[in-house]
């Protein structure tokens, strides 16, 4: 067992015992990873900060309820995507025309090398948020938050051998939908 994950049990354990504080450390640990995964999973910034903000009202919602036998980061994320899929189900109800945010390109080194390098970037995050919300997830959770697919078939609540055929869908449909990139 790895030592953040000693130190999340130990402050659910606090927190379950009433020690509202211990929320602090586990918000510190993880802030910065659950935002980005929420961030890759809507596509909006302050979408992910507000969801990654309700997910620990969440888990201090469910101090009582954590089973210190499971692992503490595969439950984490599966408040985030939770979380997250409602999200979508809602903006899919409710649609909104979004105001595209200029992008800028870094002014140091070679501008033309910047360009392409934002465009390939710009055209990897559209096409994520493309997929279709089940390959998403799970494409997410394996590329870039490094969960097994073992930990990704609890969090979405399907079999391994389905994140493994979701896996397999979502790169595919990458490679074809990103295809002009890899072959440059």
């Amino acid at each position: 067992m790895s030592e953040t994950e000693q130190e999340d049990r130990a402050a659910m354990a606090q927190l379950a015992g009433g020690e509202d504080l211990a929320l602090n450390g586990i918000m510190e640990r993880w802030k910065s990873r659950l935002t980005a995964y929420l961030y890759r999973f809507t596509g909006n910034e302050a979408t992910a900060v507000e969801l990654a903000e309700e997910t620990f009202v969440r888990v201090y919602q469910g101090r009582m309820k954590f089973r210190t036998g499971g692992q503490f980061s595969t439950w984490l994320f599966g408040i985030a995507a939770n979380l997250g899929r409602n999200h979508l189900r809602w903006q899919r109800r409710h649609p909104t025309v979004a105001i595209e945010e200029a992008g800028t390109v870094a002014s140091e080194g070679d501008p033309l090398k910047a360009a392409e390098s934002h465009e390939r970037e710009q055209a990897v995050q559209v096409a994520i948020a493309s997929l279709p919300p089940d390959l998403r997830e799970s494409l997410i959770l394996s590329e870039y938050e490094q969960l097994s697919q073992a930990e990704i078939a609890v969090i979405a609540g399907c079999s391994v051998k389905a994140v493994e055929r979701r896996l397999s869908h979502a790169r595919e449909l990458l490679r074809k939908g990103l295809s002009r990139y890899l072959q440059a």
